[in-house]
């Protein structure tokens, strides 16, 4: 059996870090799987049998000048770690590893190397500051070394294409998958200590940062002027104290909660009625396949990234223009006084079905054993 190396930070909640997941449960009959983590945060549930390496332990705590430095050493820890391993095919999620695992390439390591890109470059490093331009410059410089790069969304790939000069050749497109069956049986949990009563429920799944944007989700809800509704925001992250300090100046404690990470949000997606997405940028937003699964209907920022790739029809979700608070408010207005006629169960069991695990893990499979 030919072995198979992922590369990633950690496992500690996160799209890229549930993609694993899944693509490790999906393809340990076919590989001998390697996870491999530079830290060792784990939230997802891996199989039995994966065998977990580790090259690095900084955590999130070093700056971007010691991250950048180290690159070249921990490039040639993993490139070692690969030719002791006898790896066939190595993977990376997220630019840090990619950039590591195409240095252990340029370190003679004979494994095929292949990169999945999660976002967008351009806006991911937009800018004239170092670290932006420093940022695009390695993209460029060593995704074009890379055997293989796996984009996640169309997007990504015309960025790629466009903006950092990436031959088309190397570039194949796979987008997210998700397992229905298990979001389905997760969802079918009871939740506890939490009241959804007859209340419209709005609910927001993601981690708490800048480029997620729950603050036009807040200020938005805020404008609803609704006794009947609530909003749920499901996530960790650095601005978990701000946004708390804005839901309390807004006076909307009771109608705004924040609940942290939990490794089953699907069970309180499935007893809200619609989600909301108002991200500044996406890659390829998972949780909004797995808000289709639990039969939710989808508001998403019109962002660049993949949530277009994903509402395609109005019967499922809307989009709205990005940053465009009056638009999200009269969306969710929308929302509330047609509660009914959002419920559409076979128009989004269609949509999900297109990104099932099975089909998805089939397509990287096949790409990976047509390398040459």
């Amino acid at each position: 059996m030919k072995k198979l190396s992922i590369l990633i930070n950690s496992l500690d909640g996160g799209g890229a870090e549930r993609v694993v997941s899944l693509l490790i449960n999906s393809l340990q009959n076919k590989y001998e799987i390697v996870l491999v983590l530079m830290n060792d945060s784990i939230l997802y549930e891996i199989p039995e049998g994966v065998k977990i390496f580790y090259i690095d332990n900084g955590g999130d705590k070093e700056g971007n000048l010691i991250k950048f430095l180290k690159l070249p050493i921990l490039g040639y820890r993993y490139s070692k770690l690969c030719k002791d391993l006898l790896i066939d095919f190595s993977t990376s999620f997220t630019y840090r590893p990619n950039f590591i695992n195409v240095i252990a390439k340029l370190f003679r390591s004979k494994s095929k190397c292949i990169v999945s890109e999660r976002s967008m470059p351009s806006l991911t490093y937009e800018g004239l500051n170092i670290s932006s331009i420093l940022g695009r410059y390695l993209v460029s410089y060593f995704y074009s070394r890379a055997d293989l790069i796996l984009p996640n969304s169309k997007a990504a790939s015309t960025d790629l294409i466009k903006n950092f000069k990436i031959n088309p050749k190397k570039i194949k497109v796979i987008q997210n998958p998700i397992d229905i069956n298990k979001v389905i049986s997760m969802a079918k949990r009871d939740v506890e200590s939490f009241c959804f009563n007859s209340k419209f429920t709005f609910i927001s799944v993601s981690r708490l940062e800048e480029n997620k944007n729950h603050e036009i989700t807040i200020r938005a809800f805020a404008q609803l002027d609704d006794n009947n509704a609530q909003l749920l925001i499901m996530g960790k992250g650095p601005l978990k104290k701000s946004l708390s300090s804005l839901i309390k100046r807004l006076g909307m404690e009771n109608k705004i909660h924040i609940i942290g990470f939990t490794k089953n949000p699907f069970k309180y997606m499935a007893k809200s009625d619609c989600f909301i997405l108002s991200s500044k940028r996406e890659g390829f937003p998972n949780v909004l396949l797995e808000a289709l699964a639990c039969g939710l209907f989808l508001v998403s920022s019109n962002c660049q990234g993949g949530s277009n790739e994903i509402i395609n029809d109005k019967k499922i979700g809307l989009l709205y223009e990005t940053g465009n608070i009056g638009k999200l408010v009269k969306i969710m207005k929308f929302c509330i006084r047609n509660r009914d006629t959002l419920k559409n169960p076979k128009k989004k069991l269609e949509r999900i079905k297109q990104f099932n695990v099975v089909k998805i893990a089939n397509k990287f499979y096949n790409v990976i054993e047509n390398l040459k």
